[in-house]
């Protein structure tokens, strides 16, 4: 259950990034009437889809591990998310799919993207960091602002390409 915990200024001096999260993860469209507390809303960072465009390259699973798989997945991504003014880094092979750094001076930010376990048609992408607080040091940082901007050209990259369908945003794992 949403707690309605915020007055209406403080609600209506939030920024937009929250705003978003606040429909993207609570299914709410925000309004006068809703004034709820950002604390119970999970931000959703972890997205599912299908789609038969990202094959593996031949002799890319002996890069990471074996029936894994997204190297195209990665690629297509670096080439879209400047078009959203979004610019990465160059992708890195990890063991269970593959790693795009956003460049990001307070914290480490990256989309990290495979072949899921299953169908050969099933992708995950999530975010590093999962969550929008980032622990540094002694302090915490806020990174909602960040995951907003990401997790927003993603969707616009991946919901207006025909070949991608079935796109399920869920809570990270």
């Amino acid at each position: 259950m949403i707690e309605r915990s915020l007055n209406e200024a403080t609600f209506y001096s939030l920024p937009d990034s929250y705003l978003h999260f606040a429909r993207q993860a609570c299914s709410l469209e925000p309004c006068r009437f809703h004034l709820l507390s950002l604390h119970n809303c999970p931000v959703k960072t972890q997205l599912e889809f299908r789609s038969t465009k990202f094959p593996p390259y031949d002799g890319e699973q002996e890069q990471i591990n074996p029936s894994l798989w997204g190297k195209r997945l990665a690629e297509y991504l670096v080439q879209k998310l400047p078009e959203r003014g979004i610019e990465t880094e160059e992708i890195i092979a990890e063991d269970w799919g593959w790693y795009i750094p956003v460049p990001n001076e307070e914290f480490r930010l990256a989309l990290c993207c495979g072949h899921q376990d299953g169908d050969n048609d099933e992708f995950l992408v999530f975010t590093d960091p999962s969550t929008p607080v980032v622990k540094k040091l002694f302090k915490k940082i806020d990174a909602t602002a960040q995951l907003t901007r990401l997790t927003d050209a993603l969707q616009q990259i991946l919901s207006s390409d025909k070949d991608i369908k079935d796109i399920v945003w869920t809570d990270s794992r």
